[in-house]
């Protein structure tokens, strides 16, 4: 190795690349931006086309930056320049909230569309899609590029339309269930979505990581899942402690002997006899939902339906629900109508959907506390791009309390003196509870800060946009993903990051004397009323301020009674005590809250790898299934098989109704069964899982080496148990010289279809329970 990459890895970031090779084509970028500036929009255009056939990338920047300059009123910065050829690199860029990352990214996929790639940005909503393509089309069209964009509401036209465009904005989870209903298409025609090219990622730790092992999911044949409502009434009136006790984590909750026998007495049963079985479930699903999950932490009610919330956004988790008929249990504890379920048809997490893109890279503003997940899962590396004004927040220690109640004492004084100074103040909470719980305490003390939660998360950009206004007070769940800069003295821009274009534009400093007087309080004070379960999540809420070397500051309040604390440190305990007003200055004490929290990271990652492994299986599986499914849909497969495998019936069949009747026909079965043979099999396998855990648990046996004993074996089954399902129902068929009859072959194929996502058990997944032990073992380690 050189000496001069040796000296590099040393003063680098662990997982972060070398700027040296960009630094050096947005300098000559520059050099040639005198000469781009003097082409019209014609002639720009015409020079942008040039290089789908010769790449320069130094010209690309030139001409990107002057397009942005014309049609966005902004001049991208070096460092946004940067971003872009990370990007372009297949990288994950690192950039600070308010440093132009959307620019960055519409400069690169114009980039890849220059070089005969579609590219689909993926981002975290539908609002943010939709803006940022139309936001970033004017620049789109200047350079010769078309661009789209996907909703929730966007019909099958409308998705074709922006799936043939260039670039195609859209939330991660519509491409996802474009991608499950194309996999159920009867015909060549019922394709939406184009051959996956490049895929890039906004928010990309929150997608790539937080989200990875989410399965979206597409279900048909709905019915009404519901609960007995008796359970629900049943569990209500159990005493805690005396008829059902939780673990140390509250994330489970089991009967006691004395709660048996009052189950057992109001219903009238031997709740552990065999015939039992689905009362004992029930029963068990009920007390979770009445126990471990709670209204306005969990889930809120809107619109009488029950709505969960995102952990990693502190948002509605849209189209998300539970599984394991827990949804319905909620649903029966809240008195609400059930909600429709039906048959898991297909279902794909985030990281194989993202992992079918031969090109993928991402941006964020905290990408390094996750670059080893990112390597490890997606063979990404980060490229830290550094602001392109110096960042002057500061970031002041963690104010650690004995208990919760001094906590919220000391952070309502911390909110009132800074407001009293004019400065303004977001405060970052766990959960809608307890923003709605501060928030009714700073109005009894004489203040009216503004609530965003996920009971009003349609208002959310407008809200963010003000939290920067003199003497605001705004109260959020997790910050997550807003998609929004908070610029001081308010206001209304949207932000690239890039210079103005001249002095008085639309793209000048918002706010004027506004900004200068909050400047002059100190900026954007953020507040955190606890650490959050990662590291990148306190990171993330303390980016709101300091945006483009503005003046701001930050600090988290916490106490040993946080949540963090009492389930990933229980067992801990400070040697010091606390000041007369709760406060803690012991450094061990705070290493307590530090080492929860690596506790907290360190059990997700596992929990990712391990689902990973069963999904992996789960991938290859459907990879040879999808395969012959494609070989059916786009050619003459199905024909095929059955004139070589029901000879003489597609000879009989062919002389009645024609050649071409029976050819649709036969891939019309073959597809069909197909499908019902991977619908069954996803059952099986999500049987085999559970019932693995539980008897390799009992057995001190691997769980993934017994899952794989069985689940390989079904798998290399499927296609030939299709195939002769296939040649049955062809044999069954009936035909006249008007047709074929399909319907003599079985073929009911579910009248609706629907998506969703499948939220995490919070009283932990199979995986979690399976490795529960891990926190035990991390527990165990010390300074």
């Amino acid at each position: 190795m050189a000496l001069r990459d040796r000296l590099r890895r040393l003063v680098q970031k662990p997982g972060s690349i070398d700027l040296a090779p960009f630094r050096a084509v947005v300098d000559e970028a520059g050099r040639r931006e005198s000469r781009v500036r003097e082409l019209s929009d014609g002639e720009l255009t015409a020079a942008v086309a040039v290089l789908r056939e010769e790449e320069d990338l130094a010209e690309f920047c030139a001409l990107g930056r002057e397009a942005a300059r014309r049609t966005l009123g902004e001049r991208p910065f070096d460092v946004q320049l940067a971003g872009t050829l990370a990007l372009l690199s297949g990288h994950v860029a690192e950039m600070a909230t308010g440093e132009g990352k959307t620019l960055s990214g519409a400069l690169a996929a114009a980039g890849y569309a220059l070089r005969g790639r579609q590219v689909h940005v993926m981002s975290v909503n539908d609002y943010l899609a939709r803006r940022d393509a139309e936001w970033m089309g004017p620049l789109y069209g200047l350079l010769g590029v078309t661009a789209g964009w996907i909703g929730q509401s966007s019909t099958p036209a409308e998705r074709r339309a922006a799936y043939r465009a260039d670039v195609t904005y859209a939330p991660v989870s519509e491409i996802g269930f474009d991608l499950l209903r194309d996999r159920l298409a009867t015909g060549p025609d019922g394709v939406v979505q184009p051959e996956p090219a490049v895929a890039l990622v906004d928010e990309a730790d929150s997608v790539l990581v937080d989200e990875a092992m989410v399965p979206l999911v597409l279900a048909g044949a709905a019915d009404l899942d519901s609960a007995d409502p008796r359970y629900a009434d049943l569990v209500r009136r159990l005493r805690p402690g005396l008829h059902y006790g939780t673990d140390e984590e509250a994330r489970n909750v089991q009967l006691t002997a004395e709660g048996t026998r009052e189950v057992e007495r109001v219903l009238g049963v031997d709740l552990y006899a065999p015939e039992q079985l689905r009362t004992l479930t029930a029963v068990n699903v009920a007390l979770h939902a009445e126990v471990l999950l709670h209204r306005d932490v969990d889930y809120i009610v809107r619109d009488g339906a029950v709505k969960l919330i995102s952990e990693s956004r502190g948002r509605v988790a849209l189209l998300q629900r539970w599984p394991d008929g827990l949804q319905a249990a909620v649903e029966a504890k809240e008195e609400l109508a059930a909600s429709p379920s039906g048959e898991i048809l297909d279902s794909i997490t985030v990281q194989e959907l993202i992992g079918r893109y031969p090109v993928r890279c991402g941006m964020t503003g905290t990408a390094m506390a996750v670059a080893p997940q990112l390597t490890e899962f997606y063979s990404l590396q980060i490229a830290v791009i550094p602001p392109n004004t110096p960042n002057v927040r500061e970031d002041r220690p963690d104010r650690l309390y004995a208990t919760a109640a001094d906590k919220e004492v000391a952070l309502v004084e911390e909110i009132s003196a800074a407001h009293a100074a004019g400065r303004p103040v977001l405060i970052g909470t766990g959960d809608v509870a307890e923003s709605e719980r501060l928030a009714r305490r700073l109005r009894r003390t004489g203040l009216d800060p503004v609530v965003l939660n996920a009971k009003n998360d349609a208002e959310e950009a407008a809200i963010i946009a003000e939290a920067g206004a003199y003497g605001a007070i705004t109260v959020s769940t997790q910050m997550a993903g807003r998609g929004t800069d908070i610029r001081l003295g308010g206001s209304p821009a949207k932000g690239t990051g890039g210079a103005p274009a001249a002095p008085g534009t639309a793209s000048a400093e918002a706010g004027g004397s506004d900004h200068d007087r909050v400047a002059a309080a100190g900026g954007l004070l953020v507040i955190g009323t606890g650490r959050y379960h990662s590291s990148r999540l306190d990171d993330q809420l303390r980016g709101r301020a300091g945006r483009q070397g503005d003046p701001g500051g930050s600090v988290f309040f916490t106490s040993l009674q946080d949540e963090l604390v009492t389930r990933y440190a229980p067992d801990e305990r400070p040697k010091a005590a606390s000041d007369d007003d709760g406060l803690i200055t012991d450094k061990g004490a705070h290493w307590i809250v530090g080492h929860a929290q690596r506790v907290a990271e360190g059990v997700d990652l596992e929990l990712h790898r391990n689902t990973w492994k069963y999904n992996h299986l789960i991938g290859l599986q459907r990879r040879e299934l999808l395969a012959e499914r494609d070989a059916v849909l786009h050619g003459d497969a199905a024909d095929r098989t059955m004139a070589a495998e029901a000879a003489e019936r597609h000879a009989e069949l062919t002389g009645i109704a024609g050649a071409d009747a029976v050819a649709a026909a036969a891939r019309q079965i073959v597809l069909y069964q197909l499908d019902r043979c991977w619908a069954e099999h996803l059952a099986f396998l999500a049987d085999l899982r559970e019932g693995i855990h539980l008897r390799s648990l009992g057995r001190g046996l691997d769980p993934l080496v017994e899952f794989n004993r069985e689940a390989v074996p079904a798998g290399k089954r499927l296609l030939g148990d299709a195939r002769k399902r296939s040649v049955a129902a062809f044999e069954a068929l009936t035909a006249t010289a008007d047709g074929i009859d399909l319907d003599s072959a079985g073929l009911k194929r579910p009248s609706a279809t629907w998506t969703y996502l499948v939220h995490d058990n919070p009283f932990g997944s199979l995986d979690e329970r399976a490795l529960r032990g891990l926190i035990n073992m991390f527990k165990g380690r010390r300074r």
